[in-house]
């Protein structure tokens, strides 16, 4: 039986996470902020002021321990910057980004947050929507540990 590599999501409120959470737990999608750290038996879904307020970082450094991977989500219609450059390399874990909401965003705003998501550290960008299902599966077979 295939399972999910072991994942924390970080990203800032409104961006996404809890959504994909469901969408890969194949739950129906409710709108649901996060106020503290959820953990599921594969996901690790943190609340969007874990990252806009640093004084929280020391908890994502904590929770991600037992995480095998670091996702970097960002809204593709978010014009902020949410992460600083080279966020990741405080994980010394793998990191990847997910770009969200695309169904709602024009390519240059994907492409802005496809750098973002670079100069933040991730290796590998995907890009999705949850709500419209789009890049899921691209992302699931990637999730997936390879021999499970």
């Amino acid at each position: 039986m295939k399972k999910l590599k072991k994942a924390i999501f970080i990203g800032s409120v409104g961006c996404g996470k809890t959504t994909l959470s469901q969408r890969l737990k194949g739950e129906e999608l409710s709108y649901n902020k996060t106020q503290a750290i959820e953990f599921h038996d594969q996901i690790i879904d943190t609340p969007g002021e874990f990252i806009q307020h640093r004084n929280y970082y020391s908890a994502l450094l904590t929770t991600a321990v037992d995480a095998k991977l670091i996702v970097l989500m960002a809204s593709a219609v978010e014009k902020k910057q949410t992460f600083s450059p080279l966020f990741a390399a405080a994980f010394a874990k793998p990191c990847i980004g997910i770009i969200t909401k695309i169904d709602l965003a024009t390519t240059e705003d994907i492409e802005r947050t496809k750098k973002q998501l670079a100069l933040a550290g991730a290796t590998k960008c995907f890009m999705i929507s949850a709500v419209e299902n789009q890049g899921i599966e691209t992302l699931l077979d990637y999730l997936y540990e390879e021999g499970a």
